[in-house]
């Protein structure tokens, strides 16, 4: 299989800094606060993984934002110490709530998708930054033959509100080297809005613990020869509470992950059977 962008969708420059509060007003106004319209029902059931820790304040908003295209909702507990689980469930009664086995968003989400029963699989943070409203456009590829659906800013129609300088130089720099190691084309990467094929799971074969992970997948999906599709996407600010996101440890961690997991660098580090 080989790997493809859409056509239609046009590389635009990112935004770089904090925008002022009336433009941030305008994008809102853009994502209305109501729950998003189904548009057309997918063919296969869909789950979506919510990775949060303490997010209680956040989750409302994102619930209620939820499509009804959405089969089951998956919240992956990350030890929270407020209300986050009772106010989940008082949003969404349905919502299965899951601890995570061990520390990280990597690992949050690895126990998520482990728990998920639907053909289709929605990665989606718990802190307002990501509108589960753009769900459906993720779908529609997923039913059109893709395998794993990424959300992008920096294509024509989406966006960052919360894009820092150094953010976005970072994120130019790690999406030039996955570009460059994979021979792809891809228009963003530090950014974790994704959906894919319950069926490649194995094949995506995740280990991260942290918030490497999302450049994990697109290196394995890449390395597998997976249909990739990239869809604009808005990036708002976080609502409530402080990220857990480190821009320069984090980065690194991406970097070493994009390096060692490029294709070949397996069977290259693998000892020979003289060097045994």
């Amino acid at each position: 299989m080989s790997t493809t962008v859409p056509n239609h969708v046009v590389p635009h420059p990112e935004q770089d800094g904090r925008p002022n509060r009336r433009a941030e007003d305008r994008a809102v106004a853009r994502r209305p606060m109501r729950r998003a319209g189904d548009g057309v029902p997918s063919k296969h059931s869909v789950t979506l993984v919510v990775p949060a820790q303490n997010e209680a304040r956040n989750i409302p908003w994102v619930f209620e934002q939820i499509p009804r295209c959405v089969d089951e909702v998956i919240l992956v507990d990350g030890s929270s110490s407020d209300a986050t689980i009772p106010m989940a469930r008082h949003c969404l009664p349905t919502v299965r709530s899951v601890a995570q086995s061990g520390p990280g968003k990597g690992n949050a989400l690895r126990t998520g998708f482990a728990a998920a029963s639907g053909e289709y699989i929605v990665m989606l943070d718990a802190d307002g930054s990501m509108w589960p409203g753009e769900i459906p456009h993720f779908l529609h590829f997923l039913d059109h033959g893709y395998d794993f659906v990424k959300g992008s800013r920096c294509i024509a129609g989406g966006g960052s509100l919360d894009f820092t300088r150094i953010r976005s130089l970072g994120n130019r720099v790690l999406l030039a080297v996955v570009n460059r190691l994979y021979d792809a084309h891809l228009t963003d990467l530090c950014y974790g809005y994704c959906a894919f094929r319950r069926s490649f799971l194995d094949a995506l074969d995740l280990r991260s613990t942290g918030f490497e992970i999302e450049a994990e997948m697109i290196a394995h999906a890449l390395r597998s020869g997976l249909r990739i599709a990239e869809v604009p996407s808005l990036e708002l600010p976080r609502r409530s509470g402080r990220s857990h996101l480190h821009a320069v440890s984090d980065g690194r961690r991406v970097l070493r992950t994009l390096i060692s997991e490029r294709p070949g660098a397996r069977a290259s580090a693998a000892p020979s059977a003289e060097e045994r």
